[in-house]
């Protein structure tokens, strides 16, 4: 489905939705079901379209977290976690407790959110990094697909912010601060 986003006059409202009104025209069809959007703060936001390192990058990491992961831990691969009643995002992939249904999953329960992001990087680094820390999301990865560098974000914040926040180089080793057996180079990501 071809969606056309639009943007509004600067100093225009906006109608804002909620995470039940969005379900609602997804099963009256209003919205398609395979349309690639995140709610933030009420306002749909169109995702982009992925590229090939993208889908290689996430492919690969989820191939290393699945086979590192601690037994009570879920790998969910773009996963809808809703923050709240006006906010939804979808990580490419997460870390949190198995014993949680998928549904059910707060920001507080994540201990690793993943990004990966070539055109979105600003967005990506900004406001959604604002938003994951002010929900509490314990640790999150933002790994630009090109360069393969990867923002690690640690310490959330109520207000929006990370109180760390660290560029790692492609071939330096990383691992999420609460699963020190997981560790992985963005380099030997193929």
């Amino acid at each position: 489905m071809n969606v056309v986003a639009t943007r509004a006059a600067d100093g225009l409202p906006r109608r804002s939705f909620t995470v039940a009104e969005i379900r609602r025209m997804v099963e009256a069809g209003i919205i398609a079901e395979d349309e690639n959007f995140e709610l933030i703060e009420g306002e749909l936001v169109p995702m982009s379209p992925k590229g090939n390192q993208h889908e290689v990058i996430k492919a690969a990491l989820s191939e290393v977290l699945t086979k590192n992961k601690p037994h009570n831990l879920r790998l969910a691969i773009e996963t809808s976690l809703y923050l709240n009643e006006r906010t939804f995002v979808e990580p490419d992939l997460c870390l949190y407790p198995r014993r949680i249904l998928p549904e059910d999953v707060k920001g507080r329960d994540v201990l690793l959110a993943i990004e990966v992001a070539a055109s979105s990087m600003p967005y990506d680094l900004g406001l959604k990094a604002q938003i994951y820390a002010r929900h509490g999301v314990g640790e999150l990865w933002v790994v630009d697909s090109t360069t393969r560098a990867t923002w690690v974000h640690r310490r959330p914040d109520v207000d929006g912010s990370w109180g760390s926040v660290e560029k790692v180089e492609p071939e330096t080793q990383l691992s999420p601060a609460a699963l020190r057996d997981i560790a992985v180079r963005m380099v030997d990501l193929d």
